[in-house]
């Protein structure tokens, strides 16, 4: 087995078929399917069902393994490269997106004075997206709604955040100075699904409470939410991150009382010494949260900052 074998391997899983993959790699066809079919033979397996050019059960094992090892020798040359010089390489993160709004600005401007040689590469998703992601090495770090429950990843809390509800004109609770948790009972209310981690934290606090909260409809997006509430489509019950302070118009933000916070963190991998460059993008990550995120409204950094959990 060699590398040749996995990179091709990973190309048509990536691209969907051989000649894509032939393409992607700039090879010809030929070489990508004997570095498949060779593989192939040295595992015993069959890992790309030639029919639909799909992989086959044992080519998703295969696919996983093979992005871990070729995240571990990027991260074995970037080490190796700050030895002798700067740091340098690359660094792949991903976030959920009402964070990455107000934390990318400042982080991207403190990497580019601190490490101007390492390329950040930034991928904005939902919490149940990106770790996936990140448990197949495909990102190195990830800024993610906690709690995390997987044996596989480590998460140290980075800051808290107030909960608002987002009305839009015309609705019974717009106007309001603030509102009492208890006050959502029994109202439709635009929520992210069950099964994601904002949503099961409300949830069991509803439950704790003896709230009933009725969705009037399930996004998994908080973004997309705050955009419903202000275009008129209901109330939505977001983290303050996910109401933009640029908007204006009919819509209105109230803070939610009687809820315990959000916990936001950052997550990696359990398994294998994250880079150089994702070591640095860390530490100015710990940095640009200490400096700027009291001056977001309804962000509360912790003093716990840079603190690892188990997640297991």
């Amino acid at each position: 087995m060699d590398l040749r074998q996995l990179h091709a391997l990973v190309a048509v899983a990536d691209h969907g078929s051989f000649s894509a993959a032939a393409r992607a790699l700039h090879t010809v066809q030929s070489n990508v399917s004997t570095h498949v079919a060779r593989l192939e033979r040295e595992i015993g397996a069959t890992l790309i069902d030639r029919a639909s050019g799909t992989l086959t059960p044992e080519g998703e094992l295969v696919v996983t393994r093979a992005r871990r090892i070729h995240a571990e020798l990027d991260a074995l040359a970037a080490d190796l490269a700050s030895l002798h010089d700067e740091i340098a390489g690359r660094v792949r993160m991903g976030s959920i997106g009402t964070t990455a709004r107000w934390l990318l600005p400042p982080l991207m401007a403190e990497m580019s004075q601190r490490h101007p040689r390492v390329r950040v590469v930034v991928i904005d998703a939902t919490t149940s997206s990106l770790l996936p992601q990140l448990g197949e090495g495909d990102l190195d770090l990830a800024v993610v709604n906690l709690p995390v429950v997987d044996p596989d990843i480590l998460t140290e809390p980075l800051f808290e955040e107030d909960h608002l509800l987002l009305t839009p004109q015309g609705h019974p609770l717009h106007d309001r100075a603030r509102i009492d948790f208890g006050e959502l009972d029994g109202i439709p209310l635009l929520l992210e699904p069950q099964g994601t981690g904002f949503r099961d934290h409300l949830d069991a606090q509803a439950t704790r409470l003896g709230i009933s909260l009725v969705p009037q409809a399930e996004v998994d997006g908080m973004r997309l939410l705050a955009s419903l509430a202000y275009q008129g489509f209901g109330a939505a019950l977001v983290p303050a991150s996910a109401a933009p302070v640029w908007l204006t118009g009919g819509w209105h933000t109230a803070p939610v009382d009687g809820l315990q916070r959000r916990t936001v963190g950052l997550a990696t991998r359990r398994r294998g010494l994250p880079s150089a460059p994702a070591r640095a993008l860390r530490e100015a990550l710990l940095a640009v949260i200490a400096a700027v995120g009291a001056n977001q409204r309804g962000i509360h950094p912790l003093p716990t900052v840079g603190t690892a959990r188990d997640t297991g």
